[in-house]
């Protein structure tokens, strides 16, 4: 692990290359999994806000299930995450043709919503946890993922390259521009030791 300023750093996330492609996996983020997508509490109070302009752009079954159930949840181990459809999918995950795309995603490049989706999603494949006054950022393996992998190796995308507008979102860009330093130190004493 590395520390850049308040997170510990997995070096996966500097030396593993990954770049989405949708066009292969379809989406399956959003449709596999073992609970829904997981939420901070202010996300949770941002949805109910914004969720009357959000509501048009999901499926007619999501949106039954999230006024059945509601659009939140807690998994197995206390945290809160999106409610999720019997067969696992999404409440929120609508379909344009066969690939899985996001309701609230879908609003926010609409215009409807200044929320684009859950920190998590957009982060995805780095996993985020508070540890007191540390962020721990680690690179999450999923085998739904390999073609990601095979585009990032491809293209040569680093997974923090990759997810610069997620890790700035999440972190600041001051604190992305102290990551990119680190990483280049990381690589080249890497490359060169």
């Amino acid at each position: 692990m590395l520390i850049v300023g308040n997170a510990l750093v997995s070096e996966d996330i500097i030396e593993k290359k990954f770049a989405c492609d949708t066009r292969a996996c379809l989406g399956a983020c959003c449709v596999k999994g073992d609970a829904g997508a997981p939420l901070l509490s202010q996300e949770i109070e941002i949805i109910e806000k914004e969720f009357p302009s959000i509501k048009p752009f999901l499926s007619e079954e999501g949106l039954r299930n999230i006024e059945s159930h509601g659009f939140h949840t807690t998994d197995p181990d206390g945290e809160s995450v999106t409610t999720c459809l019997p067969d696992g999918e999404c409440s929120f995950l609508v379909y344009d043709g066969l690939t899985a795309t996001c309701g609230i995603e879908n609003a926010h490049k609409a215009g409807k919503t200044s929320f684009k989706k859950p920190i998590s999603c957009h982060l995805y494949p780095i996993r985020s946890k508070q540890y007191g006054e540390y962020t721990a950022l680690n690179y999450h393996r999923w085998d739904i993922c390999e073609p990601a992998c095979k585009r990032g190796e491809d293209e040569k995308i680093p997974v923090y390259t990759f997810l610069k507008d997620a890790l700035i979102r999440k972190m600041g860009e001051e604190w992305y521009a102290e990551l990119s330093e680190v990483a280049s130190d990381w690589l080249s004493e890497k490359n060169n030791g």
